[in-house]
C-alpha cells in the first residue's frame, strides 16, 4: 500500500513537470507481506509461496515511472528498486524477478565492504543492459578496462 501511494505523489509531481526519484525500499519485504496477505485470503501460492500476481505488482510499481515528453510538461520519475538477499542469492524468486524488469542493477557484496573496498558494487554481479550505448564518445574512452581492473 506504501509502494503505491509514493508512487502516485510521485506521479503527480511529474506530472507538474519536476523530476523526482524514488526508492523503493525493500520490494523483498514488501513480497512477504503481500505473501502472508494473500495466505490469509486463501490465494493459491505459486513459486516459493509467493502469489501469483506478484511479479505483475512489482512491474506495474516500476512501469510507472519514466520521462514525460516536454509537450507533457518534461517531468520524470526514477526509480531505484532494493532488494535483500539472503546469503548472497541472487538467484531467488522476488530477485529474478525484479532483476528481470529492471535495466541493470548494483549489486552490493559484504565482503568488499568490511575489507574497506567502498563503494562496495561486486563488478562481477552488476549488469547494465543499456551499458555503453548511453556513454558519451568521452566516457567510452576514458572507461575502457576499468570494470577488467575493478574484477581483479
Amino acid at each position: 500500500m506504501i509502494a503505491l501511494i509514493g508512487i502516485s505523489i510521485a506521479e503527480r509531481l511529474r506530472d507538474r513537470g519536476f523530476d523526482c526519484c524514488i526508492c523503493f525500499d525493500d520490494l523483498s519485504k514488501h513480497s512477504k507481506c503481500y505473501r502472508q496477505i494473500s495466505l490469509i485470503l486463501a490465494k493459491i501460492p505459486s513459486r516459493d509461496a509467493f502469489p501469483a500476481d506478484i511479479f505483475n505488482i512489482h512491474s506495474s510499481l516500476l512501469e510507472r515511472c519514466g520521462k514525460l515528453m516536454y509537450s507533457y510538461f518534461g517531468g520524470s520519475i526514477t526509480a531505484f528498486p532494493v532488494i535483500e538477499t539472503i546469503n548472497s542469492d541472487i538467484t531467488e524468486y522476488i530477485a529474478t524477478n525484479v532483476i528481470s524488469i529492471t535495466d541493470g542493477q548494483f549489486y552490493t557484496n559484504k565482503r568488499l565492504f568490511l575489507d574497506s573496498c567502498r563503494p562496495a558494487i561486486d563488478s562481477g554481479l552488476s549488469v547494465s543492459r543499456i551499458g555503453s550505448s548511453a556513454q558519451s564518445k568521452l566516457m567510452k574512452v576514458l572507461s575502457v578496462g576499468i570494470k577488467n581492473l575493478l574484477t581483479n
